[in-house]
This record gives C-alpha cells, structure tokens and sequence, in this order.
C-alpha cells in the first residue's frame, strides 16, 4: 500500500494529510488508486478518517487542530519571509537564488520555528556570502533566526543533492523557489532523482522575480578580487568553530550535519535527517509486525 508511506513518514511530525497530498507524496500513477488504497487501509483500521483529514494510528484529532493553527499562522508568515527572502537576493553579494524551505515551505509554522532559506551562490564564493549574511544576522538581527534561518547553501555549479533518501526528497519537493527562475530550473534538472520518491511532483518553476540592487554589484565587485583568500579564511573559521563546539559528535554524523565544502554548507547541528529516517525505520517496522506490511529499511 503505496499510500501509506507519506502517512507514516508525516506522522513523525504530526502532520495529517488529505486526499491530494497523499496522492502527491505517494509512487501511486492515478489518483483513483490512490482512493482505493486508502479505503483498503480503512477497512484494515491501518487508517481513519476526520473530515478531509486521513490519520494513522499514532495521531489523534488534536494533530489536525494543531496543523490548521499553524497552516493559519503560516500565512500569516508567508509574506513577510518571501520580502526576507527577495532582501536576501537582492542586496547580498553572490546570492543567485532564494528559496524557502523547512516547516514553512510545508504550510506550517509556530511559535517555535524558524523561517528556513535556501540559497544557491555563484560558484567560487559560497563561504563569504555566507558569513556576510551570518554577520548581517549577528549585527543587526541581535542574532535573531525567527526569519532569517540561513543554514543551506549550495553553490550553482554544484547543484545534485549528495543525501538521495526519504527526507532530502521531501524538502526538495515542497522547497518554494522565490527568486530566479533559471537558477532552480537547473537545480531541479540535476536532481531528478528526487522523483523515485515522489513522481507525482512537477519539478519545473514558473517565472520567479529576480530583484538587484546597484549596492549587491559594487559589493560583489569589491569581494571578488579577494574570494580566493576570502574562501579559506571563512571556511577554515567556521569549520574550526563547529568542530569545538560540537566535539561530541561522531565523524560520520558531522559529515551529514555539517557537510563543509567548496560547493556546500549544512549547518543542521540536531542531525534532524538522521534522526527522521531512524524513526521513520521503526515505524515501518511497526507497521510490518502488526498488520503485516514489507515496508523496507530506508538509509539517511
């Protein structure tokens, strides 16, 4: 039963579905089986039904009041993230595309969250355009991430997704581009292989705003001489900086949480992938003991 993994995988964050977002985050080809799956599943009592809201075992109704106060606060937020998100590309230097991404992305946000962003840089540049959008954070935000989580950056000409599994396919999906087209037209054509999770999703972008600043130019102009020195030196700090802080944590596990290279920066310090995918795998396992399913493991 297809359509019962997004159920399962969206249960860990306590997130009910309806209909067209099982379909959707299903491998199901019409959304006729879909139904017919679910009405399966029902008449097993692997699933009920709440209104437009389909629930597995491990939610209550309270998950769906929860989802539509924060779906409500979410568009509340949407706005004032997609202006964040337009400042970020045009006064940053380097910046080449925004998206946002995380819970929001998702249509949910609460008053714990963050507004997640997405970046793609020009190519050689990643490490100072992200310590010049931390800096701005410190400086002149007090620090404050509420909306301006800047924790993924990926240069343009390195655009494939190394992690290929469940989670990274999921925040690639639902990730809402919101400047320039060309940018993220090229980053989903280099990760098409988020669709053997999810094929049901259109990986093509319409027409994005591309907002610059004469202030982004000069500062890119006056940057670039100095982006070889530039990029160790913000590199080499940063990194050192993790590695002391975060010293507890394994080699393996700092590779996935604080992936570091010329082309890419995580800064993910809870290992939420990890942690997703390990729950996610003793769902499954549930799942298979008690109503005799074969879900197989799946790896982060």
């Amino acid at each position: 039963m297809k359509c019962l993994q997004p159920l399962i995988y969206f249960s860990i964050f306590k997130h009910p579905l309806q209909l067209e977002e099982i379909h959707f985050f299903s491998n199901n080809s019409s959304i006729e089986q879909t139904k017919l799956e679910i009405e399966h599943a029902i008449r097993r009592r692997i699933l009920k039904k709440e209104g437009s809201f389909y629930l597995s075992e491990e939610l209550t109704s309270e998950a769906i009041l929860k989802r539509e106060e924060e779906n409500e606060y979410a568009e509340k937020v949407m706005q004032k993230a997609v202006k964040r998100a337009k400042f970020i590309h045009k006064y940053f230097p380097f910046v080449r595309a925004v998206g946002i991404s995380g819970s929001l992305s998702k249509g949910r946000f609460n008053a714990d969250a963050d507004a997640d962003y997405f970046i793609i840089t020009s190519k050689n540049s990643l490490w100072t355009c992200r310590t010049l959008l931390v800096a701005f954070k410190k400086i002149f935000l007090l620090n404050s991430r509420k909306f301006f989580c800047v924790n993924y950056f990926i240069s343009e000409n390195a655009l494939e997704i190394e992690e290929k599994n469940r989670f990274t396919a999921t925040e690639l999906v639902t990730l809402i581009p919101i400047t320039n087209t060309s940018v993220f037209k090229n980053f989903y054509q280099e990760n098409e292989w988020a669709k053997q999770f999810y094929p049901n999703k259109d990986l093509s972008v319409v027409k994005l705003d591309q907002p610059k600043s004469s202030l982004k130019l000069i500062l890119e102009n006056l940057f670039k001489p100095q982006t070889v020195f530039s990029e160790c030196f913000f590199k080499f700090i940063t990194t050192s900086f993790w590695s002391k802080k975060f010293k507890h944590m394994s080699k393996a596990e700092k590779k996935v949480a604080f992936k570091s290279s010329s082309t890419v920066s995580k800064h993910h310090p809870d290992n939420y992938q990890k942690k997703v995918i390990n729950e996610l795998n003793k769902r499954y396992k549930i799942y298979n003991q008690k109503f005799k399913l074969k879900f197989e493991e799946e790896h982060a």
